[in-house]
């Protein structure tokens, strides 16, 4: 099915391409829904990266099509100028590591003091970018 005939596809496509740095979670930002998503937003939010974040529970088409798109079966999914970077696994490592600074364009001296775990649902540092969820 072509993009064009799919608009849940169009949708997460232009979200993708709209947005420097988009994650597709489960729950929002300030109300993550599993521990994974929890996980990679305190990642963000601890680097003062701003983000645009597509909640995907609403639609299960929308997790059907993402994963379709990014060839990633798992949620979260973090994209950075249109490219995907990782689930939850590789965004921890890359933020203990200092490589999603890198990749983020952040200055990983805001970074929580401790370089050998991510944050656990620290409270918000940067708000996240808000994008409407067309993904409906």
């Amino acid at each position: 099915m072509s993009e064009q005939s799919n608009p849940i596809r169009s949708a997460i496509a232009e979200a993708i391409a709209d947005n420097p740095t988009i994650l597709f979670m489960k729950g929002t930002p300030e109300q993550p829904a599993c521990g994974f998503s929890a996980r990679t937003v305190a990642a963000l939010q601890a680097l003062g990266a701003p983000f645009a974040a597509v909640d995907i529970l609403p639609d299960p088409r929308i997790r059907q099509e993402l994963s379709e798109i990014s060839n990633w079966p798992t949620i979260p999914q973090l994209f950075v100028k249109g490219e995907l970077v990782g689930g939850c696994d590789i965004i921890t490592e890359m933020y203990e590591s200092g490589e999603l600074a890198e990749v983020l364009g952040v200055e990983e001296a805001t970074k929580a003091s401790d370089p050998n775990v991510a944050p656990e649902g620290q409270p918000v540092q940067a708000a996240p970018l808000g994008i409407e969820n067309r993904l409906r």
